[in-house]
């Protein structure tokens, strides 16, 4: 019990610093006077105190973390601030239960974008930016925004870091303090957020709806205001924007970092996902767009390549955003879309799935191992970037694609023995765990996941979560060997 304290108190601070976030939507619900004020003026107050109480109240067990205090603070840290979220949303919206709240708000802070509302249009202006805010806040990750305040407790924030930062190569730091590495990337996510807003204002949108959506677009999380998605502007001038910006996001922030700090772009081209990834995307937006012109679902090419770019990147982005109902195209490209989404973003990156740089890789490594079939005395090592890759990243890759193939197994199982049909039970369960938003079928686009029972939205919320925090941060606390002493 004695870990536990320690970890009590940063997430006390945490608790504490994430009720701040709620003065955003509760100063425009006062400004706009949209009905929902009484929502945010009990939340900031149940939040704030929650977690002054704990953090007082643990005051006296201030300590370094170490590894397993930070993975378990990270579980925490997103589990419980999605409870603290939904408080909003259960004071204004009382017909809606905690499991559909809960899914919503796990769904913004993890950057999915899957939700279970309908009548977008209708919220309050201020539900809706408090709902896209959760995506900004978990794009980059709470996580590191603490990590950037953990010295004002007097406790290092490495393990933090090491815990949620995406990607296989997670000891690599960008400065040599882990608090200016926070910072940095911070100070990066919120000008491109800010250029983002500006390039929405001056393509059409209005003020609120440009911040709405810059906040979504950059943390890759697909929430909108308006339940047709961007086919509510039917605007290729704001889809090319958003394509732009979803593109940017889908790029490791470091390499963003760099670039900002170094003032030249070719750290671009020394990153060895950034390339593939812009090609990878690319390239399969030509070929939707040449397969939906070929099979007539469009008369012309120009709005097959509209349609296909848009809801491709949207999708391989892992961002979520529709302008149409994709759903109704012939199943390879949705089926090709959603594959896309489990590795086409590279690692550091606001985007959901494998990573790119694990797809990577796995490649080389199965490219090494028939090499090493025909010269089985070579010593033939994995090279990525001009650099060679360690054995243990190599197997702790392998043992991450096995993992979340089995997870998608699993789950998928659980979801076609609860009921649901085999399209929607995969879809959905991929589009979860990928941080993706929409599915197909049942859960499409056009639709919302209120068409799943609790159970089934219990697992996709556990999906959610299990693919934000890469798998193995949230397992490793189920196992025995994590309580041992």
């Amino acid at each position: 019990m004695n870990r536990i304290f320690p970890i009590a108190h940063v997430l006390g601070m945490v608790v504490m610093l994430f009720s701040f976030a709620m003065l955003a939507p509760l100063g425009l619900s006062w400004w706009l006077q949209d009905g929902a004020t009484f929502a945010y003026d009990e939340a900031v107050a149940v939040t704030f105190l929650s977690g002054l109480s704990v953090w007082l109240g643990t005051r006296r067990h201030k300590s370094e973390l170490k590894i397993r205090d930070g993975i378990l603070l990270v579980v925490l840290i997103w589990s419980v601030l999605a409870a603290f979220a939904t408080i909003p949303l259960l004071v204004y919206l009382p017909d809606l239960s905690f499991t559909d709240a809960y899914f919503e708000t796990i769904s913004g802070l993890t950057t999915t974008g899957s939700t279970v509302l309908s009548g977008l249009d209708a919220l309050p202006p201020s539900i809706n930016l408090w709902r896209a805010e959760m995506v900004w806040l978990g794009g980059m990750g709470l996580i590191v925004f603490a990590v950037a305040v953990l010295p004002l407790l007097g406790i290092g924030g490495r393990q933090l870091y090491k815990a949620e930062t995406p990607g296989p190569m997670k000891d690599s730091q960008l400065t040599p303090r882990i608090t200016e590495t926070a910072k940095g990337l911070w100070i990066v996510y919120s000008g491109i957020t800010l250029a983002c807003f500006l390039a929405y204002r001056w393509a059409g949108m209005d003020w609120l709806d440009a911040l709405i959506h810059a906040f979504s677009t950059m943390g890759l999380g697909g929430f909108s205001s308006h339940d047709a998605s961007f086919g509510h502007f039917n605007s290729p001038l704001i889809e090319s924007v958003s394509i732009l910006f979803m593109l940017i996001a889908g790029i490791n922030f470091a390499t963003h970092f760099m670039a900002w700090r170094g003032k030249s772009f070719a750290v671009y081209r020394r990153d060895p996902e950034a390339g593939l990834f812009l090609a990878v995307t690319l390239s399969s937006c030509l070929g939707i767009a040449v397969f939906l012109w070929w099979h007539e679902v469009y008369a012309d090419f120009l709005p097959a390549l509209r349609f296909a770019t848009f809801n491709v990147v949207s999708i391989a982005t892992s961002t979520g955003y529709a302008n149409t109902d994709y759903n109704l195209w012939p199943i390879f490209a949705p089926l090709w879309m959603l594959f896309l989404s489990s590795f086409a973003s590279s690692s550091g990156s606001t985007g959901g799935g494998i990573k790119m740089i694990r797809a990577q890789l796995l490649y080389k490594q199965v490219y090494r191992e028939m090499e090493k079939l025909l010269h089985p005395n070579g010593v033939i090592p994995t090279k990525l970037g001009g650099q060679v890759v360690p054995n243990k990243i190599l197997y702790s890759v392998l043992a991450f694609l096995f993992i979340y193939v089995a997870s998608i197994v699993a789950m998928t199982l659980l979801m076609v023995a609860s009921g649901l049909g085999a399209v929607t039970a995969f879809s959905a369960v991929v589009a979860s765990i990928n941080n993706t938003g929409p599915g197909l079928n049942e859960v499409g686009p056009a639709t919302t996941y209120a068409v799943l029972t609790d159970f089934q939205t219990w697992v996709c919320t556990f999906a959610m979560l299990l693919g934000r925090l890469e798998l193995f941060t949230l397992l490793i606390v189920f196992t025995p060997a994590f309580w041992r002493k």
